[in-house]
């Protein structure tokens, strides 16, 4: 069975979805829809089909090659095999649904609903530093989209207690804004613990978002409901599956 988690704030039908309820096995168990992973690709184009029909069963998917970028792009009617690079994707057409994959990362989700427009964005540590989340918020005005009436939230992430960073990491946030500081705790010597979702919400406060709000989910720990690059990456496995969030406008 799929689960998803919502958004008091957003209208339009989205979810932030897990890794149950699909067909793949192994490490990928079972709802991977990662297309740049190592699991079947059969497996992989029935998993999103089912993420698809979970949430907007008559809209098409459309997501990114993720880079871990500033970048965002308006979707467009492209095909899997030619997604653009890019980390942010906003539309203002019905029948699209905007997809953003992560395993550690925050997926956030973004609504105007008033102007029929809305966002999604992949914000790792590399995007949220550099800016992705102001500039899909920047396409979306370009599409009439107003910062004071849309509705944001961060989706499941790696959180605080799971995230240790060493301290050139954190010289990196602190040297862009020395209030970044409050988003590190000291753990042992030379590390500190990054509270990602704290940090993207204070940056959507700064881009003046009306409503964001963060679900709290932290994806490290809990290996039965996410996939996690860094639970991966500790425990010595070969590849990991990626889980869908996803928006799309009511039509």
């Amino acid at each position: 069975m799929i689960t998803r988690l919502t958004a008091r704030s957003i209208r339009s039908p989205h979810g932030f979805l897990g890794r149950t309820g699909g067909v793949s096995e192994g490490i990928f168990a079972s709802l991977n829809v990662g297309l740049g992973s190592s699991d079947d690709p059969a497996h992989v184009r029935e998993n999103r089909r089912r993420a698809l029909d979970a949430v907007a069963p008559a809209a098409r998917l459309m997501t990114l090659h993720q880079v871990h970028s500033a970048r965002a792009v308006e979707a467009g009617d492209w095909a899997d095999d030619a997604r653009p690079e890019a980390d942010g994707l906003v539309t203002d057409r019905p029948g699209l649904a905007l997809g953003i994959l992560t395993a550690d990362c925050a997926p956030l989700l973004f609504e105007d609903a008033e102007a029929g427009v809305i966002g999604a964005c992949h914000a790792g540590w590399k995007g949220a530093l550099g800016g992705v989340i102001g500039a899909t918020i920047g396409l979306m005005e370009r599409l009439g989209a107003r910062p004071g009436r849309i509705a944001a939230a961060v989706g499941p992430c790696i959180g605080r207690r799971s995230y240790e960073v060493d301290d050139g990491f954190r010289s990196r946030f602190e040297a862009a804004d020395p209030e970044n500081g409050l988003f590190f705790t000291d753990a042992r010597p030379g590390h500190a613990l990054f509270d990602l979702e704290g940090y993207c919400i204070r940056r959507l406060a700064e881009s003046g978002v009306h409503a964001a709000e963060g679900l709290g989910a932290d994806t490290r720990p809990d290996d039965g409901r996410f996939f996690s690059y860094r639970r991966k990456t500790l425990a010595g496995e070969p590849d990991y599956g990626r889980q869908l969030s996803l928006i799309a406008l009511p039509g």
